[in-house]
């Protein structure tokens, strides 16, 4: 059993207000540095009676999968993708943006020079999309849907990923990991630029 993780506090003498003579531009600063020095803090979970649907790949059913559970969200879907050029992928969150559910996505800088990505698309469709350059690679393979399923695993959102690749793909229904999952996103998005 591992030790629980806790997080770095802020050191009470930087959380006080700031009297005189002090830097008042100290605090945002530390603020920044903070929210992109790096990873969110590791977490454990139990997740107790949380149904988990694991799909593989080639053919093995994961697109489909991904595609109707975009299909059934209702409020949001958070998107953080490396690879991404699968037209049935691009076209489901095309279809939920356009029934109202708030999309938004984040990709890796790849996706602004990648022939076929689904970037030029997301965009069209007036989807929010943000590049993640403060990394090497922004690997992720992540989707949260409705703030309570988590999407994820080694599946790139590409063609290759269901018709070649050997690839895992899970869908997990827990709050308490999308909570995580929509924090680790939301730190992603504080260093991501915006696309026009």
């Amino acid at each position: 059993m591992h030790p629980p993780r806790t997080s770095p506090a802020i050191p009470p003498s930087l959380s006080r207000t700031p009297g005189p003579g002090a830097r008042p531009w100290a605090a945002p600063v530390l603020a920044l540095l903070l929210a992109t020095a790096g990873p969110l803090p590791a977490a454990d979970l139990v997740l107790k009676d949380a149904p988990v649907h694991v799909y593989f790949s080639p053919r093995g059913g994961a697109q489909a999968a991904l595609t109707a559970a975009i299909a059934q969200a209702r409020t949001s879907i958070l998107v953080q993708a490396y690879s991404f050029t699968s037209a049935p992928i691009a076209g489901a969150l095309k279809a939920a943006h356009d029934r109202g559910v708030d999309v938004r996505a984040i990709l890796d800088k790849s996706q602004r020079t990648e022939r076929y990505s689904g970037l030029t698309y997301l965009v069209h469709a007036g989807i929010p999309v943000w590049i993640d350059a403060a990394h090497p690679i922004a690997h992720d393979k992540v989707m949260v849907i409705d703030g309570r399923t988590v999407v994820t695993g080694s599946f790139n959102f590409t063609r290759a990923a269901e018709e070649k690749n050997g690839e895992n793909l899970l869908i997990l229904e827990s709050q308490a990991l999308a909570q995580l999952y929509t924090r680790n996103w939301q730190a992603h998005l504080a260093h991501s630029d915006p696309v026009d």
